[in-house]
């Protein structure tokens, strides 16, 4: 999920998305597609209050005297590393679209599988989210770093691996995929993935997420919210009645970050939840087809509740979380408070977003 070089992020597309566009007939059948992938002029325009990353959740650790690369923790039970920040294709929403580009060797991730089962502060440690970038573009380089996770941190009980290789090159999901992530004798595999239209589930793509699960991978989908891609209520009730046809859990529907120049994907808060209520709340969807609704915030991601927005500046909404900032210190000691985030008088986290009118101004 990287590849900005002088802060633009450059276009990518894998030759099958070239080709699926292609095969559109009519103008704008495949726009769920082309406002995902095409560059859209409204990039270059940017809002106060906007970042180049999600959230600093970086670790500055040094381990065996060395330190380590590509690993983030913002969360008690949860290691997150990045082997590749390389993709098969550039969603232009991407949270990580101005990350640097990088791919650690054999020696970073075995070094990072030992600092996962033997630091103090990893004690608590029981899962491990393989992100970046794609882990499934590098294979052989995710299934060192998975050999090596069953090797030095038997305390881990789930590996989750991000991507969206199935929906952006499906031929790469092969038997050599499949034998990489075979079950291991300390965890289970579990994929996460965004699918964020049903038009995306082309019946090659069907076929990816079938050959995993039959490889023992749990899936679960995180959609994102994206203006003109799925800001409707038919389009999202479609795509989580076709999700628990594929037995893919619906997880998340995130609200699309507030990363620089990316304010056209983004429909308001006010916006999202009253889709959220039309989608889990009016009958048309049932009980396990339910995702939460969620923000991915300076200090972590906050699914939205009765009370949890508290104030408001201008643009900006105050969200109250349940982090409590001595926990957030002791899980991961190098973490330091972002400027937008403060401690209330409970000893919680309360975290500054920034809302969009979602496009009402262009109207």
């Amino acid at each position: 999920m990287a590849g900005a070089r002088n802060g633009v992020f450059a276009e990518k597309m894998s030759p099958y998305l070239r080709q699926k566009m292609a095969e559109g007939k009519n103008p704008g059948e495949l726009s769920f597609l082309e406002l995902q992938y095409v560059v859209d002029p409204s990039e270059a325009v940017d809002r106060a209050h906007e970042v180049d990353r999600h959230y600093q959740s970086e670790l500055r650790t040094t381990f065996e005297g060395t330190e380590l690369k590509g690993v983030e923790k913002l969360y008690r039970r949860t290691l997150l590393v990045e082997p590749t920040t390389i993709c098969a294709a550039h969603c232009r929403w991407c949270i990580r679209g101005q990350y640097a580009t990088q791919t650690l060797s054999e020696d970073d991730l075995e070094r990072i599988a030992r600092y996962c089962g033997s630091a103090p502060e990893n004690a608590a440690v029981r899962e491990v989210l393989v992100t970046g970038g794609d882990p499934l573009i590098l294979v052989d380089r995710l299934e060192f770093l998975l050999d090596a996770i069953e090797k030095h941190a038997p305390q881990v009980e789930v590996v989750r691996i991000g991507t969206r290789v199935p929906l952006q090159d499906p031929g790469r999901v092969d038997e050599r995929m499949i034998r990489a992530l075979r079950p291991r004798s300390t965890f289970r595999v579990e994929i996460a993935t965004h699918i964020n239209h049903p038009g995306e589930l082309f019946p090659e793509v069907r076929e990816a997420y079938a050959a995993l699960q039959s490889a023992g991978a749990r899936i679960y989908d995180q959609t994102v919210l994206l203006r003109g891609v799925n800001d409707d209520p038919d389009t999202l009730i479609t795509l989580y009645d076709e999700l628990r046809r594929l037995d893919i859990e619906a997880h998340y529907l995130f609200h699309c970050v507030p990363i620089r120049g990316m304010d056209h994907h983004r429909t308001s808060i006010a916006q999202g939840l009253d889709l959220f209520r039309q989608v889990v709340a009016s009958g048309m969807t049932s009980g396990r087809a339910k995702p939460q609704y969620t923000l991915m915030t300076d200090v972590g991601k906050v699914s939205l509740y009765e009370g949890a927005i508290v104030g408001r500046d201008g643009d900006r909404v105050l969200v109250r979380t349940g982090y409590s900032y001595e926990d957030r210190r002791r899980w991961a000691p190098e973490w330091t408070l972002p400027s937008s985030a403060r401690v209330d008088e409970d000893g919680f986290l309360q975290v500054w977003y920034l809302d969009s009118d979602g496009g009402k101004a262009d109207s």
